[in-house]
C-alpha cells in the first residue's frame, strides 16, 4: 500500500483537534472542507466509533469510502476503509494527535491507501510523490477555519 507520513503543527489544542476529527454531525462537511456534503452519511456512531461514508469531489468524478472511525486511543483518531470506489478495505488514515511547544497541537497522519481504480491510483500518485501535500492541506485547511471559529482555547 502507498504510505506517507506528515505532520501538521496548529495552534488548537488536542481536545480541540480531536472532537473536529470526531464531530459527525451535519456540519462536518462545513468543518473539513474536501468533504463533499452529498456523498457524506452517518450510519452509526459509538462510544469509541463510528461507521460513516465520505467522499469528495475530484476532476473526472467523486471518490468515495465507507470507514469506520475508532478513537479508543486517546491520543489518536483512525479510518479504515470498509468499501470504496477507489481504494482496498482495510486502507486507512490514523492521526496522532499531541501537544506542541506551543500549546496548540502536532498532528501526526499516517495515510496508507491502496488503490483499486484509475482515480485512486492517480491520487496515491500523487499524495506519494508530494510526500503528503495534499493531505497535509486539506488538513491544515480544517484547522484555519477551526481557529477562525476561536478553538484555539483549551
Amino acid at each position: 500500500m502507498p504510505k506517507v507520513e506528515v505532520d501538521v503543527d496548529s495552534v488548537v489544542p488536542p481536545g480541540k483537534v480531536r472532537e473536529a476529527l470526531l464531530d459527525f454531525s451535519p456540519r462536518r462537511p462545513e468543518i473539513w472542507p474536501g468533504i463533499y456534503p452529498l456523498m457524506y452519511e452517518v450510519y452509526q456512531v459509538g462510544d469509541t466509533f463510528a461507521d460513516i461514508r465520505e467522499g469528495s469531489k475530484a476532476p473526472g468524478g467523486v471518490i468515495w469510502a465507507k470507514e469506520h472511525y475508532d478513537w479508543a486511543n486517546p491520543d489518536e483518531v483512525k479510518w479504515t476503509v470498509q468499501e470504496s470506489n477507489f481504494c482496498a478495505p482495510g486502507s486507512y488514515v490514523n492521526a496522532r494527535i499531541t501537544p506542541n511547544e506551543s500549546g496548540g497541537s502536532r498532528i501526526h497522519v499516517t495515510w496508507n491507501r491502496k488503490p483499486t481504480s484509475f482515480m485512486g491510483r492517480l491520487a496515491a500518485f500523487m499524495i506519494v510523490v508530494t510526500r503528503g501535500a495534499p493531505v497535509a492541506s486539506s488538513l491544515r485547511m480544517g484547522l484555519k477555519k477551526l481557529e477562525a471559529k476561536g478553538a484555539t482555547e483549551p
